[in-house]
């Protein structure tokens, strides 16, 4: 008999308890929501004598964490994942969870909730704090711990930093039962939400603007059943009447847009320098096409929040869609950028052994393909693209760039670049004058003063300080034009500004993306011509499908990523093609989708039908078609032993949570 799971992940240990001393050192580096949560336990074999011993870890989520007992009642359920050992073997010979301990950290008090249980035996619960000292486990502590738990598991369901070896993840709620309680929790913790932090985009956390309202609005979002945040919110906006934001944000979701509307001039009456407020209002001008009007109010935002990216993004977004560009650029240029920090994650020591089993039916089912080493090949122009590796506000501010590039194409958005901001050869020839005179500031070195905002005509722009680092000398192959040096040095550098690094930065990345994307398209367009087909591996496609879409081809991103897939598995085409056929309301193709990102999750330990991106993606299509089609669809596919039945997990929670279209 062996002495692993057979259907749980592990890591066997070098050095029993070695991952729980490796946490212990590592709570002080967790700056947000904290890691996935821990489960050690130590198993033996034999007799007392000869007593054989042996330790192991795994990441969790889902795992209710209200109380020492439901997390005891997890380490217990995993003596029945050990293979029993056969009659003949001998009673009491064989592996047995001997003892477990699960940490589950609280976000809130930034202490790490530990369960330690024997089996058979006792039940031991305490509080590590950041220095390593132990604590008493309290009520409210435990409530903190809970709702961190719930939170880790609906924010983190699909992000991509959170995509572990030995990761589990669980279904957090899977009654109403157990939904009351999450919103009866987070009503209670509600004002303590900004401890939590936020997004990347926001630099500072508040009511409105944390994980936990976050998490609220994306649980609730994703199922179409935003009148359950309602509720929440409309008790909470009687404390604080910026939560009407929130409120505003989900009527219009509902499409209860009247209710929205009297809410939110409600609200501005007594928050009017609320930018959530500003840009819950703003959001909904752009979305009745009135731009003009949206931007009046972003502008409004910047004012109230001048310190804050998204501000400064919202207002480039209204440029943007009242064509003028040479504004958003400029607005862009102004965006206060912020150091993106990585998830928190574990430190572990390497361990002895790693095992990951597959479930038979899962192996059996013959829907995840065996990959080739060829299929992962790829040329090393399309490995080195840097924009994959952008996070945070510098990701964000590069969507607007390349939504600007879309719009007017590289070729103008050059000459904008031009217009509005300090060129090489303007710079070059400004640092060899000797008398210059900058708005008044005569023999003034721009790499000192920066260029007074008050010279730019344009009063839309909001006031804008350059940092002294800002001057210097743009990528020479992006910002010459054949007119550039046809303007006096003088009045063109006197009447720009000095295009920050991380934007000139931004441009080459631009420049790459477009680069490979039309030779790209230039090499298919040649091949059909030839009468010849052209091939790329795998690898290759999925990038080009990554890159279209960046570029806003998305048809282009579609044919590519169905690509990939006739010559590899890619869990990254397969959710991109699901949310495009989801939209598309493509029922059998949204459908084959499904089923093997869904195999392919349970494979890897992702047990939560929801929230899921497919779960989401299923929900909209029972928008259109109605759940009861979907599930009489997935009846007639014949679909392999166990396959069905982990389907049909979504549609049980849309019926007993009442998802929309779950009675039609």
């Amino acid at each position: 008999m062996s002495e692993l799971f057979k259907d749980v992940p592990e890591f066997v240990e070098v050095n029993i308890g070695e991952s729980l001393a490796a946490r212990t050192e590592t709570l002080g580096a967790f700056r947000e929501l904290g890691p996935p949560d821990l489960c050690h336990v130590v198993k033996s074999s034999g007799s007392k004598s000869a007593l054989k011993e042996i330790g192991s870890y795994h990441y969790c989520s889902g795992v209710e964490a209200s109380s020492s007992a439901s997390l005891a009642a997890y380490i217990n359920s995993l003596q029945f994942s050990i293979e029993e050992s056969p009659a003949w073997f001998g009673k009491g010979s064989g592996w047995k969870v001997r003892s477990g301990t699960y940490c589950c950290f609280n976000a809130f008090s930034r202490v790490d909730m530990r369960v330690e249980a024997t089996i058979p035996g006792g039940v031991n619960a305490y509080v590590v704090d950041l220095r390593g000292d132990r604590h008493e486990a309290t009520a409210d502590l435990w409530q903190e711990t809970y709702l961190s738990a719930m939170l880790r598991a609906i924010r983190y369901s699909d992000d991509a930093s959170y995509r572990l070896a030995g990761y589990r993840k669980l279904d957090p709620i899977s009654t109403p039962e157990a939904e009351m309680r999450f919103l009866q929790t987070a009503e209670a913790l509600f004002l303590k939400g900004w401890q939590l932090g936020s997004d990347p985009e926001i630099q500072v956390a508040t009511i409105i603007t944390n994980h936990l309202t976050a998490a609220i609005i994306k649980y609730f979002s994703d199922s179409y059943r935003l009148h359950q945040a309602v509720n929440l919110f409309e008790k909470m906006a009687v404390k604080e009447p910026e939560i009407a934001a929130l409120l505003a944000q989900c009527y219009v979701g509902m499409n209860e847009e009247i209710k929205a509307v009297k809410i939110l001039n409600s609200a501005l009456e007594t928050c009017p320098q609320s930018y959530p407020i500003l840009h819950a209002q703003c959001d909904f001008l752009l979305s009745k096409n009135k731009p003009q009007w949206a931007q009046a109010v972003a502008q409004q935002a910047v004012t109230a929040a001048p310190s804050e990216f998204v501000t400064w993004a919202k207002l480039t977004e209204t440029f943007i869609q009242l064509g003028k560009y040479d504004s958003a650029l400029l607005t862009l240029n102004s965006c206060p950028m912020f150091t993106f920090n990585e998830r928190d994650l574990h430190r572990m020591p390497a361990p002895a052994k790693t095992h990951l089993p597959i479930k038979k039916f899962l192996a059996d089912s013959n829907i995840l393909d065996e990959e080739s080493a060829r299929d992962n090949e790829a040329d090393v122009t399309l490995l080195r693209l840097p924009a994959p590796g952008l996070r945070g506000t510098f990701a964000r501010a590069y969507a607007l760039l390349t939504e600007l590039v879309s719009k007017i194409g590289w070729d103008e958005l050059l000459k904008i670049r031009s217009t509005v901001f300090v060129m090489e050869e303007e710079y070059r020839m400004h640092k060899s004058g000797t008398s210059v005179d900058l708005n008044g500031a005569a023999e003034d070195d721009a790499s000192i003063t920066g260029i007074r905002t008050s010279s730019n005509s344009d009063s839309e722009i909001p006031t804008i300080r350059i940092s002294t680092e800002s001057a210097r000398t743009p990528a020479t192959a992006l910002t010459q034009t054949k007119d550039e040096a046809a303007e006096s040095p003088v009045s063109a550098f006197s009447n720009k500004r000095l295009c920050e690094r991380w934007l000139d930065n931004l441009f080459l990345v631009l420049y790459e993306d477009l680069r490979v994307y039309t030779i790209w398209r230039a090499e298919i367009s040649h091949f059909k011509t030839q009468h010849r087909s052209y091939r790329k591996t795998g690898t290759e496609w999925e990038i080009l499908g990554e890159l279209a879409l960046r570029l806003h081809h998305k048809e282009e991103a579609k044919e590519a990523f169905q690509r990939c897939l006739e010559t590899k598995f890619s869990a990254k085409a397969l959710i991109k093609l699901l949310e495009m056929y989801a939209r598309e309301g493509d029922l059998q193709r949204t459908l084959n989708v499904a089923i093997r990102l869904t195999t392919y999750h349970h494979r890897w330990y992702n047990e939560a039908a929801y929230p899921s991106a497919v779960a989401h993606y299923l929900y909209q299509l029972g928008q259109i078609h109605g759940l009861a089609k979907v599930q009489y669809t997935l009846l007639s596919m014949n679909l392999p032993p166990g396959i069905f039945e982990i389907m049909k997990g979504y549609v049980d929670y849309a019926t007993e949570m009442q998802v929309e279209g779950y009675n039609f």
